[in-house]
């Protein structure tokens, strides 16, 4: 049983993307056409569908709307009941079905020719209804489905998005879609926050720990504790930035006083810390933490303090 199970899983794979790779063959003139149609209008792109069809259509539409191309889905059926008033005169509309012989296809052309909206088909048969009544036909035939009956939509499926994506990645190209644009369509994605966020849009959810120059060593240990950023920053009487004391300059004054009592912040910080600005996009800040193994900036804006980013805020935003 195990080794059938196997067989039909790698038969399935094998009917799938050997239809793919023959749908090399269709992509010729009509292709070019199409996306030249596509890049010429100024509307929107209509996908709509029927069954599996209508659903792979979804994924398209996700796909275009993602990628620089606006597009809506419409589902044939609610089309030719009602909503087929959601279309404007300078929308462009791709058809997507296999046999193009689907009833709501058929009785949704005649409407979409009498408002004078171009059509894209889509569609597995040249000489079906929907290719014969199409301004520009998408062909995506396949010899068979991965279905050992030849019925449910495998292969027809695959092949459509595929097309679909083909389809996608030759106008994100064609409008020159840069990874800025990506992100832009994507500000909550990993790709969009390396681009956009910056340091100001994440350091006032932090503590802003400080002591003076002349704080005591119990005052100093009371702010980093409290604050719980394990490092405070010592400023002068004027607020100006002139030190970090962390963990690890506790530690290490602990292995070389014997004493402690009398010291103050001035005599354990290390001056001079690493800082950022707050405009700074939050990856400069990965990368300085990285470069000098260090855990914590602090956000510095022309001798102002502003306060703290840590390590783990930028693993908290995805970014490492």
């Amino acid at each position: 049983m195990s080794k059938k199970i196997l067989e039909i899983a790698h038969s399935t794979i094998s009917i799938e993307s050997n239809s793919i790779a023959r749908l090399k063959e269709q992509i010729g003139e009509s292709f070019v056409n199409c996306v030249h149609e596509i890049l010429k209008c100024n509307s929107r792109v209509i996908i709509t569908g029927i069954g599996k069809s209508a659903i792979i259509g979804q994924k398209i539409v996700a796909t275009l709307n993602s990628t620089g191309t606006p597009s809506i889905f419409l589902h044939a059926a609610d089309a030719i009941h009602g909503d087929i008033g959601m279309i404007k005169s300078d929308d462009l509309v791709l058809c997507i079905s296999k046999s193009g012989e689907t009833l709501e296809i058929k009785a949704l052309i005649p409407i979409l020719h009498g408002i004078g909206i171009k059509l894209i088909a889509m569609v597995g048969k040249k000489d079906s209804y929907l290719a014969k009544h199409a301004d520009f036909v998408l062909l995506t035939p396949i010899q068979k489905e991965a279905d050992p009956n030849n019925l449910a939509p495998t292969a027809s499926t695959a092949v459509q998005l595929a097309m679909g994506d083909a389809l996608a990645m030759a106008l994100l190209v064609s409008r020159g879609f840069t990874e800025r644009d990506f992100a832009q369509y994507h500000p909550g994605g990993a790709l969009g926050k390396k681009l956009y966020l910056k340091v100001e849009h994440i350091y006032p959810a932090n503590e802003k720990p400080m002591v003076s120059l002349d704080a005591s060593i119990r005052e100093v240990i009371v702010e980093i504790t409290s604050k719980r950023l394990g490092m405070t920053a010592v400023t002068n009487a004027s607020g100006v930035l002139k030190g970090i004391i962390t963990d690890g300059d506790l530690r290490r004054m602990l292995e070389r006083e014997t004493n402690t009592e009398h010291l103050i912040a001035q005599e354990i910080m290390t001056p001079q810390p690493k800082t950022v600005s707050s405009k700074s996009l939050a990856t400069e800040a990965l990368k300085f933490m990285q470069d000098f193994s260090i855990t914590q900036l602090l956000v510095v804006d022309d001798e102002d303090y502003k306060g703290v980013i840590h390590l783990h805020d930028l693993i908290r935003e995805g970014l490492v």
